[in-house]
């Protein structure tokens, strides 16, 4: 199953097309607002032990995984809290969902393994290279369960 189709499964919405080209573009959104774009997000991700995944994520081998967890420590139950108002999720949700296509959206934002000097990422870039990819069958559906409401 594709990262848009998984996305759409998972948050149970009969547009899925649309709400999958959402969650991409909230999620861009969502490191172009952290204070430095993806370059803070980095140096965030180093501060609390884990520059190894999102370095990982920057270069041109395999994307480490990161737990939700560890997502909460670095951006804070408040940037969770806000993102899963966007996407209309729980918290636990966003972060589980984060966990999973955060990892793809910074991949796919540094095709060069180099993350863009003004820290900002392009949502019709990422979108475009997931299309062009075929989705990103590596990640498992049902991880989030249908959408609360």
């Amino acid at each position: 199953m594709g990262l848009l189709d998984m996305v759409g499964s998972l948050l149970g919405n009969a547009n899925a097309d649309g709400q999958q080209q959402n969650v991409l573009a909230t999620v861009t959104e969502f490191v172009n607002s952290h204070p430095g774009g993806l370059q803070g997000l980095v140096q965030k991700f180093q501060e609390q032990g884990a520059g190894d995944a999102i370095q990982s994520w920057i270069g041109n081998g395999a994307n480490q995984a990161v737990s939700p967890d560890t997502l909460q420590n670095v951006v804070g139950s408040g940037a969770l809290s806000d993102l899963a108002g966007k996407l209309g999720v729980s918290p636990d949700q966003a972060s589980n969902l984060l966990a999973q296509v955060l990892p793809h959206v910074v991949d796919h934002a540094t095709p060069s393994g180099e993350v863009p000097p003004s820290g900002q990422i392009d949502a019709a870039s990422v979108l475009e290279s997931v299309t062009q990819a075929g989705g990103l069958s590596s990640l498992v559906g049902g991880l989030l369960g249908k959408k609360e409401g």
